[in-house]
């Protein structure tokens, strides 16, 4: 090999190692050791990245998860990246980051799949579904299921590149203003619920709709609303809904939602490979930081729960036994109107299947056990 041929493949080597990390140290000599030297392959190729949110300013874990995911970003880069978060309504309304950056208004954006059925209804899926899977199993069909190809494909027709952009983990199945002792208690309630659960909630007599987060809480207050859905106690206590809604339900329509980081494609596909990856990784990063904060936090705030006299229950077993059958219902009148929503579906249903006897065994059984 030709000298000049050897140096040139090993810097392009030794550049692709600094861009799974960011910016990487040289070593030191130590005739040197007052000198530090670093190097970035992507110095030369700067870009700034407008990434929009559905979330108001400094909303906690998931806003502050997106501010994380930024910082990560920029200091994985070696500042070839630099990510500005935008929260709901300074740039685009909450709900407007899909099409914003699917039209290239702004260049990302973090928010939920199921918002956004009205596009394509197999887009629920990407948050998840009642009875469905958990954030473990919802992580395995994404990273090594069919998942993440399937959603990529879907969004690509958007000029959109999804990522995992964290997960809540299992969420409560709302505050009620009155006690739900059986089925009949649920005709006629008006509850804000997205989702599938939604759709789930209206063949049992619920009323649902969708509000952005700053508005549920005066909803609830003035009964515009009789009952809602938002997280867990971890959030939940932070919007202060157990000051005026006194039972509060344990979940089953979303066992383990996960959230979107989504990316205007051509946008994407202009940024080195480096840079790629290093969205990736830094992804990677959010999903699982986030998660595990969702996980602290809830059973930090369960405990204001439990201090303001909530009464926390399941709901009744002809509740819950009429919802399972409401979901196979609701699946199956979606995939006779969309090839989409089937092709997921099955897919999705087929994983969960998959999986279901190991999490019985291994992480139920552990449960019961302790």
């Amino acid at each position: 090999m030709k000298r000049r041929d050897f140096i040139k493949t090993s810097l392009s080597a030794a550049a692709i190692a600094a861009g799974a990390s960011g910016c990487r140290e040289l070593p030191k000599d130590p005739k040197l050791s007052h000198e530090k030297k670093s190097f970035h392959y992507n110095r030369g190729k700067r870009v700034k990245i407008k990434l929009a949110t559905s979330w108001p300013a400094n909303f906690p874990i998931m806003g502050e998860g997106i501010e994380r995911f930024a910082t990560r970003l920029t200091q994985m880069s070696g500042g070839s990246i630099e990510v500005k978060v935008f929260p709901k309504n300074v740039l685009v309304p909450a709900l407007g980051v899909f099409d914003a950056t699917s039209a290239g208004a702004i260049d990302a954006y973090h928010s939920a799949a199921y918002y956004y059925k009205g596009k394509n209804e197999a887009f629920n899926l990407f948050t998840g579904f009642p009875f469905g899977m958990t954030a473990q199993e919802m992580n395995a069909w994404l990273d090594w299921g069919d998942g993440m190809k399937l959603w990529r494909e879907l969004y690509a027709k958007y000029n959109l590149v999804p990522f995992k952009g964290g997960n809540t983990g299992v969420q409560m199945g709302g505050w009620f203003k009155k006690e739900i002792k059986s089925l009949d208690d649920l005709k006629g309630l008006k509850m804000r619920i997205p989702g599938l659960g939604g759709e789930v909630f209206a063949k049992l007599g619920v009323k649902p709709t969708l509000l952005p987060a700053g508005e549920i809480y005066v909803a609830l207050e003035r009964n515009v609303l009789d009952a809602t859905e938002w997280l867990g106690p971890s959030l939940d206590t932070k919007m202060g809904f157990h000051k005026v809604a006194k039972y509060y339900y344990t979940g089953w329509h979303e066992p383990g939602s996960m959230l979107s980081l989504v990316f205007n494609k051509k946008k994407f596909d202009k940024l080195s490979d480096e840079q790629k990856l290093m969205i990736e990784i830094a992804s990677q990063e959010l999903n699982a930081t986030m998660l595990s904060q969702f996980q602290l936090e809830n059973a930090r705030q369960l405990k204001v729960v439990e201090a303001a006299g909530v009464k926390i229950d399941q709901l009744p077993s002809d509740v819950l036994k009429a919802a399972k059958k409401a979901m196979l219902e609701v699946a199956d009148e979606k995939s006779k109107k969309s090839a989409d929503f089937k092709r997921v579906w099955e897919n999705a249903w087929a994983f969960l299947e998959l999986n279901k006897k190991w999490t019985e065994i291994g992480l139920e059984k552990y449960l019961e056990i302790r």
